[in-house]
């Protein structure tokens, strides 16, 4: 009897056949198993470089223009958004509703599986209909099979809303490439375990998603060479992270950048223009705002040349900088 299966002939439900013997293998064969799917993960992703370059900046044209980043998907696909869009308020100091993440079946999908939610093509659109998308918007359609309905019916709507698609799969041979604006697509092959996408397709996804963000935010001035210099400082380790921040670009001592941090309400770029032009807060923000909120344009200066500097001494602690300065 021919198998009529819509889903036969996807590549994240093909057998595998270096792991059909895995339930045979003691804890060491799987874990080499495994490592040996993983490795082709890398090189997937290498492959879609130019796209997810694209994809980087379509996302930082939508933040200079005030627009949203969306990310729409269902079960590993809607939580890895989901985990985008936690991340970017304390990394970056984004505003909660910059990056925003729809998940089918709700925020209860976040943690256990709600069933049937992925195959509701309205439920999609729906809930992508309550976010309000414009033309300033990014949506991120996530999907590893590049069939699941709750996302089709969620970029139907961004589309009739004028947003902006990125589409990111793993199955290159998805006819939505005809109806997206971007699709990034690393073909990972097929799992370990038929069909569980949590794992290579996952873990591309997870890879992907962290370079269209990151890349995003560097290009958004939200970072200062590669020190995270628009963080929050909610924590005693962050604010630990702020002050080090601070002496790496400014060479002044952990104590000193303790209470400029103080005097610039603990925000890192503006303490770090304070500290290099000698003006006070308010000013220091003026400053920010003129340079489209680039510590580089700021203050006219590069940061690497330092920071290799230090990373040169090898201690990375300007304290200790000084003193070896000294003995010399």
């Amino acid at each position: 009897m021919a198998i009529r299966s819509k889903w036969q002939q996807l590549p994240t439900e093909a057998i595998n056949p270096a792991t059909l013997g895995i339930d045979k293998l003691p804890p060491a064969g799987i874990i080499d198993l495994m490592l040996d799917e993983d490795r082709r993960i890398i090189s997937a992703v290498a492959r879609e470089k130019e796209r997810i370059a694209l994809g980087v900046e379509m996302l930082a044209q939508a933040v200079r223009r005030g627009g949203r980043i969306i990310f729409v998907g269902a079960g590993t696909s809607g939580r890895l958004g989901v985990l985008e869009a936690a991340e970017m308020p304390p990394s970056f100091s984004t505003n909660p509703s910059l990056v925003r993440a729809v998940i089918a079946g709700g925020n209860k999908a976040i943690t256990r599986d709600v069933e049937g939610a992925e195959d509701n093509y309205e439920a999609g659109a729906r809930a992508l209909a309550r976010l309000r998308p414009g033309p300033k918007d990014v949506v991120i359609g996530v999907s590893a099979s590049g069939m699941t309905p709750f996302v089709r019916g969620a970029l139907s709507r961004a589309r009739k809303a004028g947003a902006r698609i990125v589409f990111v799969t793993c199955f290159p041979g998805t006819e939505l490439q005809t109806f997206v604006d971007l699709t990034i697509a690393p073909a990972v092959g097929p799992e370990v375990i038929a069909g569980s996408t949590r794992l290579k397709a996952g873990t591309a996804t997870k890879i992907v998603l962290n370079m269209l963000t990151t890349g995003a935010m560097v290009r958004t001035g939200k970072t200062y060479g590669n020190l995270m210099v628009d963080l929050k400082t909610g924590s005693e380790k962050l604010k630990d992270r702020a002050r080090r921040i601070l002496t790496f670009v400014s060479g002044i001592d952990y104590e000193t950048a303790d209470r400029l941090l103080k005097r610039a309400h603990w925000n890192v770029k503006a303490a770090i223009v304070m500290q290099k032009t000698g003006l006070p807060f308010r000013q220091a923000l003026s400053k920010l705002r003129r340079a489209d909120s680039s510590v580089r344009a700021a203050i006219d200066e590069d940061a690497e040349p330092r920071l290799r500097q230090l990373l040169g001494s090898g201690t990375g602690d300007p304290d200790k900088e000084k003193g070896r300065e000294k003995d010399k």
